[in-house]
């Protein structure tokens, strides 16, 4: 339904409609403001006609008030527009503000609906309430369903972040599942372990068959995320990742960590120094660290925690440290 501005003549009668979704409530009132008819009706055509004939047999100058432009109201105005009675609307809201100022402090379906019609007949800044056409209410109803697909998608959304966060945070926070392939990734592999047993290669070739774009790049950040996890908590084990200190709004705060196995972070440090002698890569990163203004201390300390990271490699592809990457010819 639409609304004009339109001049509209002064009627003799006014009546007011309380729309309800199985009775509605109708006052009719003259200009002194005398009732001149008050009738609960029911929802239904045969019934609706009936009150429609009656209050036109007082007068066929009428002007009709609803507070409802849709839904319970439906039936009511397209039976009105098919006798071309004029009608007016006003809110809920409006209504309710204007109850206020009479008499009583009751709420009943007559008061309103007196209201209503009182309302339409001292008040001229009312639009006239006139049906859509056949275009605005398909596209109301096209607006609406997407809106409900949008809503049932973002809860769907949420619900997958929700139940992700709790088994591999991680990669919740770097998956955007708003895009499909995220969401395909997750209905073969949820979890680090099955992540690791499976592998990029497998993963990679896993979603190109279902299509998904960028596999190999989905993938390989799957395979990291997953070996990161797992390392990360040995680091944090040992002493030699930091840990957040964040309360509300405040993120992003680290501090070395007070709880930690204090052998296992001397073993990592013996491991790093003992490096420094007999392996070039570690001495190259030992040194790449000195040359960005860290201590010996700290140096030591990054390189150990770089150690985590091989170490777990190693573990994870049940493979020996090579100092060189060995390269598959193609």
């Amino acid at each position: 339904m639409t609304i004009e501005r339109v001049e509209v003549p002064v009627p003799e009668l006014w009546a007011g409609v309380d729309v309800g979704k199985e009775r509605h409530h109708c006052v009719v009132i003259n200009a002194q403001g005398e009732r001149l008819l008050s009738r609960r009706v029911l929802n239904d055509e045969t019934t609706l006609l009936k009150l429609i004939a009656d209050v036109l047999e007082i007068s066929q100058d009428v002007l009709w008030a609803v507070d409802l432009n849709h839904g319970g109201a439906a039936l009511l105005i397209a039976l009105l527009v098919n006798r071309n009675q004029p009608m007016t609307y006003l809110t809920g809201l409006a209504v309710h503000r204007a109850s206020g100022t009479y008499r009583g402090e009751g709420k009943t379906d007559a008061k309103d609906a007196f209201v209503i019609a009182d309302q339409a007949r001292m008040r001229n800044d009312l639009g006239q309430l006139r049906p859509g056409d056949e275009s605005a209410v398909d596209l109301r109803i096209l607006t609406t369903r997407r809106a409900d697909l949008v809503a049932d998608r973002t809860r769907q959304i949420n619900r997958l972040h929700a139940q992700l966060l709790e088994i591999f945070p991680v990669l919740e926070r770097a998956l955007d599942l708003t895009n499909q392939g995220p969401v395909v990734l997750l209905t073969g592999f949820q979890t680090p372990a099955a992540i690791r047993r499976a592998g990029a290669k497998q993963i990679e070739t896993w979603l190109a068959t279902r299509k998904v774009r960028n596999a190999a790049t989905l993938a390989a950040t799957g395979g990291d995320l997953a070996a990161f996890g797992s390392a990360d908590r040995l680091a944090g084990f040992a002493g030699l990742a930091p840990a957040p200190r964040d309360s509300g709004r405040v993120s992003g705060n680290l501090r070395r960590p007070r709880r930690f196995n204090r052998t296992l972070l001397r073993a990592f440090y013996l491991s790093a120094l003992a490096s420094l002698r007999g392996c070039p890569a570690s001495r190259t990163y030992y040194w790449r660290k000195r040359h960005e203004g860290k201590n010996h201390k700290q140096a030591l300390l990054s390189l150990a925690r770089r150690r985590v990271n091989v170490l777990w490699a190693m573990i994870r592809n049940g493979a020996r440290y090579q100092a060189t990457p060995v390269t598959t010819a193609a």
